[in-house]
């Protein structure tokens, strides 16, 4: 019953297309700890519009809409406001295709797309308005792309193509050519999944191509940016992160970022085991958080142990100066997906953890000599091999001989258990206060691809895919 129930919901909250704001009949907000007795169960939509609707469904030939939509890559309190939450996108519509003829990319719908930050409330009547999006911009405040970066300043390798297959190009004119005409890129370009809000009104956003942390002012203009890039010789770069961090794997970047309650220190959280020298560590469990002072740019890195390899740190957001939340989850989907009943998983694992930094070792601290080794380009070493190779090969328990240990961890909630969580991907957390917490989903702008066609995307096979939040008590408070 509450799994028919939960559908017609999404099912009804499909058709409200257009961007929400405030309303002049909307009473004053009340106390944040309202929100759960106001937000239902399965969620309250956020409100889209439609970027184009004339693409065709592969797997049903019938017209789709590629819906903005989209701001579940990253959530985080309104410094001012109880009841308001920024959201993020992540670099746009896109979709994998690795059967194009200028190598394996990603096609882009809406190419032209420019990444945003939502700026959203939660109403008496426990619906989501939209107040206002910020668009990013470059520093001389053009609009940013979600376009792939060049080598050596976060390119991940990925070829952008069009809908029809075709590439993007820089003169879309005129045919591809290497020197006079080639791929079109963005070294501004970001595939954003992190987002921090500060008092002062401006954000810093994490991403999947760098990893880059971007500090934009409160219109969205970049004015300074971290990333582990000895190349990248622009102005606005203020902090340097370890060159390991360049070995992130494709697609799966800096995922979370939070900063201190004193607004001192960025923490970020890597989405999946780095390919650290290479991809064959991936298939691990090890993955890694990195903190940047933001006066000194002094860094410290340490380990997150996830429960299953190749899992998704997908989030995090702090409590207090140690102690934060990670949203970690699999790629699942409860009823199905995009495949049906027939793929339904109960066991999908959407879980949020504390943890606390003073229980893990400070990679950066450690002293070395012997067999540990700090190396210029892959970070700490054991006998020559990374850390990840080390577990690769021998297990965690090789790393404990070198005192070296993760961050312990316990569980807050289990979205699954706790709601039916129906999405693939939870993606946002908001603190919403000490007993209330904010879970929004990433609808990818309900696109999707299979065998590198672009389809819609569904919860099942009824259900499309939107973005929803929930709000779920939780025990926050500082231990």
């Amino acid at each position: 019953m509450f799994k028919k129930t939960l559908l017609a919901t999404l099912m009804a909250s499909s058709l409200l297309v257009g961007c929400g704001s405030d309303s002049d009949n909307d009473p004053a907000p009340a106390g944040p700890s309202s929100l759960l007795d106001i937000v239902p169960a399965e969620g309250a939509s956020l409100p889209y519009s439609v970027l184009r609707s004339d693409l065709i469904d592969a797997s049903d030939q019938q017209p789709f809409e590629v819906r903005n939509g989209g701001f579940g890559s990253a959530m985080t309190a309104d410094p001012e406001d109880d009841r308001r939450f920024y959201a993020l996108t992540d670099r746009g519509p896109n979709a994998v295709f690795n059967t194009g003829n200028y190598g394996n990319g990603k096609k882009f719908p809406t190419p032209d797309y420019t990444p945003r930050i939502g700026h959203f409330e939660v109403t008496n009547d426990g619906e989501v308005v939209m107040l206002n999006e910020i668009l990013l911009k470059r520093p001389d405040g053009t609009l940013i792309t979600g376009l792939p970066n060049s080598d050596g300043l976060g390119g991940t390798g990925e070829t952008p193509y069009n809908a029809d297959g075709s590439p993007i190009l820089v003169d879309p004119s005129l045919p591809y050519d290497e020197e006079s005409n080639p791929l079109r890129l963005d070294d501004y370009g970001l595939d954003g999944e992190g987002l921090v809000a500060l008092s002062d009104g401006t954000f810093w956003v994490s991403d999947e191509y760098g990893p880059h942390m971007v500090h934009f002012d409160a219109d969205g203009k970049e004015i300074e940016r971290i990333n582990p890039f000895a190349a990248d010789q622009r102005e606005t770069r203020t902090h340097t992160l370890p060159a390991e961090f360049g070995h992130r794997r494709a697609n799966r970047g800096m995922e979370g970022l939070t900063i201190t309650p004193d607004e001192k220190t960025l923490v970020g959280i890597m989405q999946s085991t780095m390919d650290l020298p290479s991809k064959d560590v991936r298939a691990l469990d090890i993955t890694r958080i990195v903190t940047v002072d933001l006066e000194s740019g002094r860094v410290g890195q340490y380990l997150y142990k996830q429960q299953k390899a190749q899992n998704s740190n997908s989030e995090l957001a702090a409590l207090s100066e140690n102690q934060f939340l990670v949203l970690e989850r699999d790629g699942k989907f409860l009823y199905g997906g995009p495949d049906g009943v027939d793929a339904a998983t109960p066991d999908a694992q959407k879980h949020v953890y504390r943890i606390d930094l003073t229980t893990g070792t400070n990679l950066e601290e450690l002293a070395v000599g012997g067999d540990l080794v700090q190396d210029d380009a892959l970070g700490l070493t054991i006998n020559g091999e990374t850390l990840e190779q080390v577990v690769m090969n021998q297990g965690w328990q090789a790393l404990a001989a070198h005192n070296i240990v993760p961050v312990e961890k316990s569980l807050v909630v289990d979205m699954v258990a706790r709601v039916s969580y129906p999405h693939d991907k939870m993606e946002g957390l908001w603190v919403i206060d000490s007993e209330t917490l904010g879970v929004l989903n990433d609808d990818d702008f309900a696109t999707w691809s299979v065998d590198g066609e672009l389809v819609q995307k569904r919860l099942d096979s009824n259900t499309i895919d939107g973005n929803r939040l929930y709000v779920v008590p939780a025990d926050l408070s500082v231990q």
